[in-house]
């Protein structure tokens, strides 16, 4: 079968087509998937590009979609012929996180084998159904981007109907967020440097949009737009180089959800003011194969479609990779089979 493995030391330029061994078929409590598409995340890229560093030959990439080809032994959940969507942390099937998920030993395209490849033989509890309708594109971005947007407001941050949600760019996980409040009632604010995604944002119903390159203190701007009270909830992608403005925007006792490292890996906490403002500031990666049921179940009810910007081939992924590294997406990019 075909598929990408990233040559050590990584980079680009190392992700290999090769020919790899079939997987063969399942064992007890595994099934065997047909992989049909993929989409590309930060962490995905800081895997290729040697960022993140792992096995010499690994199978990038965590998310997928495909049609479940065979079931082992004692295998009830899933029957020949299902669409299913991969898992982020297949060691956690439900409830709070706990040590298997503080860090990425199991987590398929780093610790182990991801799905840039044709067939995978897996546990069952590595997938869940995909959402009815959805293309295996559509699919795939619900793994990584969908489960942590869901996490963020609904899991973890309660969102009501009537609250307030401040969204920093226009990558995957916050236009996924977008769509999720906007369905739940929620205001949304959103940021980004570029005029026209901004007016993508608009269309798919952001409140208030804001270019960050123009008002640099975006943070005090949103206040202002909420009549100096805040937003109640900020998904906070950046790091290091927004959350003082994060925390600047948010309400007295608001929620921000740190999910992301954009503007790097260390750097100067606000932490008076997170202090002064009674902030509940929660680092989170990803979610349960619980949430990603629930949050499935969210996308059959709502009708919401993901935002796909690109389409590549399986052999074309270092260039999904170069697009996604020049920004030059809105939402996400798939690569597909």
């Amino acid at each position: 079968m075909k598929g990408i493995v990233v040559c050590a030391p990584g980079g680009l330029e190392n992700l290999e087509l090769r020919n790899l061994p079939d997987p063969g078929a399942p064992g007890p409590g595994q099934v065997r998937v047909a992989i049909r598409a993929t989409t590309l995340n930060f962490h995905d890229l800081q895997v290729a590009n040697g960022n993140a560093p792992t096995a010499d030959g690994r199978i990038p990439m965590a998310d997928a979609s495909g049609i479940v080809e065979a079931v082992g032994e004692s295998v009830h959940e899933f029957q020949v012929g299902d669409h299913v969507v991969s898992v982020f942390f297949p060691q956690w099937p439900d409830g709070p996180a706990a040590a298997s998920v503080g860090s990425f030993a199991a987590t398929p395209g780093d610790g182990v084998d991801g799905f840039a490849c044709e067939h995978v033989v897996r546990d069952a509890g590595a997938f869940t159904r995909a959402p009815r309708g959805y293309s295996h594109a559509e699919a795939a971005t619900i793994t990584t981007a969908g489960v942590t947007a869901w996490r963020a407001l609904v899991v973890e941050g309660a969102l009501r109907a009537g609250q307030s949600v401040l969204l920093l760019g226009t990558g995957g996980v916050s236009i996924a967020a977008l769509q999720l409040a906007r369905a739940m009632g929620a205001q949304v604010f959103i940021t980004s440097s570029s005029d026209a995604k901004l007016e993508r944002a608009r269309s798919l119903g952001a409140d208030h949009v804001i270019n960050y390159r123009q008002t640099p203190q975006w943070g005090q701007h949103v206040r202002e737009l909420t009549g100096g009270r805040g937003v109640d909830h900020v998904v906070e992608v950046g790091g290091p180089a927004t959350l003082a403005q994060s925390t600047d925007a948010v309400r007295v006792g608001g929620h921000i959800a740190l999910i992301g490292i954009l503007t790097g890996r260390h750097g100067d906490v606000p932490t008076s003011a997170l202090m002064r403002k009674h902030v509940r500031l929660q680092g989170l990666i990803v979610g349960s194969r619980r949430a990603q049921q629930d949050y499935v179940a969210a996308l059959d009810q709502t009708g919401i479609r993901p935002v796909i910007s690109h389409r590549f081939a399986l052999e074309q992924l270092a260039d999904a990779f170069r697009l996604q590294e020049a920004g030059g997406h809105f939402g996400k990019i798939a690569v597909q089979w």
